[in-house]
């Protein structure tokens, strides 16, 4: 005999305990692309927000562990946040870091660098302690605290096309000890540079600083754009993770 209380019951319907009516997320995987933040030192809250703002799953990267091929643990790409760059790599080499990154990068993961992380990806660099260890992978000369120390930092609107930074909506670039770029190579792309006023010298081609460049999949900044809440900067890195994925 037909039980009466499934008589009418549609066919198509789905039971309350089929694995997708309870985990909705079996029906719906997350696609965007996975990028570690390195929470060495740094705003890595405030990167997060501007990660995830642009498109990206952001998870923050500890240890060596996190740098793994393990499922749900791949990168599509790193950012490496501000801080003081010989305490980040001393703590690179403390926690065996160092070498797996390097080895991340030269193989072609997208990287982003602020600040610190900007000194961090040059392949150059003055001012630097002894023995202090970098990343490298960008072809580019970079003096450490050139824009003076805490008390010199400031704040600047940039124009900067290629990060959709324009006359009527220019981009705050807050500048915190911040280094800038002496020389770049051949394949090194100049983002930004700032005013001649300001830092007047050595610098682009209207006499101010380079502050941020581009060389294949790294990308590099002078300033903290996730301070101010701006993620024109991730925009544009996420962008280039996503090309290489």
């Amino acid at each position: 005999m037909t039980d009466p209380s499934h008589a009418h019951r549609p066919a198509h319907t789905m039971d309350a305990r089929h694995p997708r009516a309870l985990f909705p997320a079996l029906a719906a995987p997350d696609s965007r692309p996975t990028i570690g933040i390195l929470a060495l030192q740094g705003d890595v809250r405030e990167h997060s927000l501007a990660l995830e703002a642009a498109g990206a799953r952001p998870v923050v990267v500890r240890r060596a562990a996190d740098l793994g091929e393990a499922p749900g643990h791949r990168l599509d790409g790193l950012v490496i946040p501000g801080g003081e760059s010989t305490t980040m790599s001393t703590l690179l080499v403390a926690f065996e870091m160092l070498a797996p990154l390097r080895e991340l990068i030269g193989a072609g993961l997208p990287a982003y660098g602020s600040c610190a992380g900007m000194i961090m990806l040059a392949d150059r660099v003055e001012g630097a302690q002894e023995g202090q260890a970098f990343l490298g992978g960008i072809d580019m000369t970079v003096r450490r605290n050139a824009f003076g120390r805490q008390v010199d930092s400031y704040e600047e609107d940039l124009i900067a096309p290629q990060l959709d930074a324009r006359p009527d909506r220019p981009l705050r670039a807050i500048f915190i000890r911040a280094p800038w770029v002496e020389e770049v190579g051949p394949g090194v792309e100049i983002l930004a540079t700032t005013r001649a006023g300001r830092a007047a010298g050595v610098g682009g081609a209207d006499g101010g600083r380079i502050v941020a460049v581009r060389q294949g999949s790294l990308l590099a900044t002078s300033f903290h754009p996730e301070v101010g809440g701006d993620h024109r900067v991730h925009d544009v890195f996420v962008s280039m993770v996503t090309r290489r994925a």
